[in-house]
């Protein structure tokens, strides 16, 4: 059985007295406006009927105010005994409670102090709350509630309102920028054969139909460009995609990340798409380029830097890794100058490119704070990379870096079938071996490209990564709504 507070009591005996004269529960109420439209309309208009959640309440006499609710606005409600009826108006004190959904209809005033408000000429009952909201001043503030009752965040925290409303509004700001580009935006399979397009490890799940493993997808990569084989030039996808690796105030299992693919561009052509990108939308939704992060204010205007591996980690480490090119020479240089890296894999079973990566994130990344385009990543961190030119030891390869965040990870891809096979060929061994992120082989891919790849170049963005950035969220959690959580015990 479960156990009910005095007030959970309370609401309960009133659901049933609301039942002896109206469906406590209807199916519908016809609005003829928002509330964030009816907050906007001149005084004098009637007729205007909306609805939305009581969030504060002041109970008199013969006249009260309520304030109703949505996730996009708030409006004042006055409703007073001549206006709606003895009856109704005592039905209202005794059995309305915070929390309670109800409709209005009537008509637009402004208080003397102020307040845009709705004087009611009839009130309709349309939901009942049965738990109590918390204190009305300051909401939820257990941060493990918040992120467990996220509903019950947003009702009462007009931050959270915001920011998932900056969500929402930003996903689709990107999708009306690419599309203007001509992007074309497509769905690719969760379920996968193979684990591919990221080195990363994967959840695995069975497919009882076909009686065989699949994986969740780390990427949608792979099956982007298989649309560029087909013919689309310019495609991009919102992808749910999950990887089994550590949780920190920076990474989920679970996560959005947008990615891009143009033919006929190289890295370069999408350091300058995606710098334009960000600077328009974030000028649009935001008015500035200047965004605070923690206690600093970063600026996001003009040109961004370009810095590559290599001199970011000879700068913070002291370790050229143009000399020390092999992974036994590099962990034996780490070792020697007693840097502790922290990793899921043991650094002994990482191959070089990784190895270097690992350093970079625990010397070099976290002293970054203005945007930087990070590149010259070693080739063995990037088998989905074209090499470059002139070095065939890195790749044509950009990070976009921000306060020590990865934003976007960008590349001229690798269109050479023959090339690529023999790089997941190695990527396979270094999987054999133990390193767990390491791509597997994927002869279907394969297949595809040896139909034949123009020349390509790809980014992908996590969404929830630059969220946390634009909203200086301490946690990543802070703007994703309902991040899994481990279960309580009830």
């Amino acid at each position: 059985m479960r156990n009910f507070s005095e007030q959970e009591l309370v609401r309960r005996s009133k659901l049933e007295e609301i039942s002896n004269y109206t469906n406590p529960y209807p199916e519908r109420f016809e609005k003829n406006y928002e509330i964030k439209d009816a907050m906007k309309l001149e005084d004098g208009v009637d007729n205007v009927k909306t609805a939305g959640r009581i969030v504060l309440m002041r109970k008199m006499g013969k006249m009260s105010f309520i304030t109703i609710q949505d996730i996009e606005g708030r409006i004042q409600v006055s409703i007073k005994m001549d206006m709606i009826g003895e009856d109704a108006y005592n039905r209202f004190k005794t059995d309305y409670d915070l929390g309670d959904f109800i409709g209005v209809e009537g008509e637009i005033f402004t208080t003397h102090t102020g307040e845009k408000t709705i004087r009611a000429n009839e009130i309709t009952f349309l939901g009942k709350a049965l738990k109590p909201l918390p204190e009305k001043f300051h909401g939820l503030t257990d941060q493990e509630t918040i992120y467990r009752n996220r509903y019950v965040d947003l009702i009462t925290n007009e931050k959270s309102r915001e920011n998932f409303l900056l969500r929402s509004r930003f996903i689709q700001e990107i999708r009306n920028y690419l599309n203007g580009l001509g992007y074309i935006e497509i769905e690719t399979p969760i379920l996968n054969m193979k684990a591919s397009g990221a080195t990363a490890k994967p959840f695995i799940a069975h497919h009882n139909a076909l009686d065989m493993d699949v994986y969740l997808r780390i990427a949608p990569e792979t099956y982007l460009k298989r649309a560029v084989v087909a013919g689309f030039t310019k495609v991009f996808e919102i992808a749910r995609c999950f990887r089994n690796e550590g949780m920190d105030t920076s990474h989920l299992q679970d996560f959005t990340m947008i990615e891009g693919y143009g033919a006929y561009l190289n890295y370069k052509d999408n350091m300058v798409l995606l710098r334009n990108m960000l600077q328009t939308i974030i000028q649009k939704l935001f008015g500035t380029l200047e965004i605070n992060v923690g206690d600093k204010v970063v600026d996001l205007s003009g040109e961004w830097k370009e810095v590559s591996f290599r001199e970011l980690i000879l700068e913070y480490s002291g370790i050229d890794i143009n000399e020390f090119n092999t992974k036994e020479s590099l962990l034996q240089e780490i070792k020697n100058k007693n840097i502790v890296i922290e990793s899921d894999t043991p650094l002994e079973d990482l191959g070089y490119g990784n190895l270097v990566d690992q350093l970079y994130k625990k010397v070099a990344r976290p002293n970054i704070v203005e945007p930087i385009f990070l590149t010259e990543h070693p080739i063995s961190l990037s088998p989905l990379a074209r090499a470059n030119d002139d070095n065939p030891n890195i790749t044509d390869r950009f990070q976009l870096v921000i306060n020590g965040a990865e934003i976007i990870n960008a590349y001229s891809e690798l269109v050479d079938p023959q090339e690529q096979e023999k790089r997941l060929l190695e990527q396979a061994a270094l999987k054999d071996s133990g390193d767990e992120e390491a791509m597997p082989m994927d002869y279907d891919y394969i297949e595809a490209m040896e139909y034949g790849m123009p020349p390509i170049s790809g980014w992908g963005m996590g969404i929830d990564r630059i969220l946390q950035l634009l909203t200086n969220s301490e946690n990543i959690k802070d703007v994703v709504m309902f991040p899994l959580m481990r279960p309580e015990n009830k």
